[in-house]
């Protein structure tokens, strides 16, 4: 069955374009024209995937991505036309997976809209290794992560890097490792995006972010996975 893609844009040029192109690709489309629109039919549709462009009228998508977020890890990927980091850095840190900047090339859009659709949903196979540091386990294909046996929802950017971190624990990578990690790479010429999404995890895995037990800082650097596995 092929996956069901909402995509919420008040431009109805750019609306009809990118329906078109998903379709094209197989994907199933539903369309939203502001933020309100948008929540609704995600609460009403259950998309595999949210794409939301920022500026919209009577609820942005920034508000819009907000209450998904409390709701679901779903991939979620923005549009917009504003370029300054500080929004960048508001899109990250209400949890957005990828970040595209207006114009954009439509066959660019699907790219990013397959990789994270591979990275959330792929079979890696029937066997996969469940990774476990201390409390902290992660089994690669279900996806599930838990800590002290509770799971934790993640995004599909989240659990990505904690993936990349807890299979080599004790290993450093950069930032720019670890953002070459997230394939897409809609953030590749803002590195310090990672320090936003590694914030985002710590949130969620660490039973208090400022003293991190898994994963930590290397000043300069970047970031490793604590203890063994």
């Amino acid at each position: 069955m092929a996956h069901k893609i909402l995509v919420a844009d008040d431009e109805q040029p750019i609306l009809d374009t990118v329906r078109t192109y998903l379709i094209e690709a197989g994907l199933q489309v539903v369309t939203a024209k502001n933020g309100r629109e948008a929540v609704f039919a995600f609460r009403h549709e259950n998309p595999a995937l949210v794409i939301l462009d920022v500026m919209m009228p009577d609820m942005d998508g920034w508000e819009a991505a907000r209450l998904i977020r409390k709701e679901s890890a779903v991939p979620l990927l923005f549009l917009t036309a504003r370029v300054d980091d500080i929004d960048h850095v508001t899109g990250l840190e209400i949890g957005a997976d990828e970040y595209l900047t207006k114009p954009f090339s439509p066959r660019v859009l699907v790219a990013h809209v397959r990789a994270l659709l591979r990275r959330t949903y792929a079979d890696l196979g029937a066997v996969a290794p469940v990774w476990q540091v201390g409390d902290l386990s992660v089994n690669s294909e279900t996806h599930v992560v838990t800590r002290d046996g509770i799971r934790i929802e993640l995004t599909p950017t989240e659990f990505e890097l904690l993936a990349t971190l807890i299979a080599r624990p004790g290993r450093v990578f950069t930032r720019v490792e670890l953002l070459d990690r997230l394939q897409g790479q809609s953030f590749a010429a803002f590195e310090r995006a990672i320090d936003v999404h590694i914030k985002n995890l710590r949130a969620k895995i660490e039973i208090d972010p400022r003293e991190p037990q898994y994963v930590e800082t290397v000043f300069g650097i970047g970031y490793r996975m604590r203890g063994e596995a």
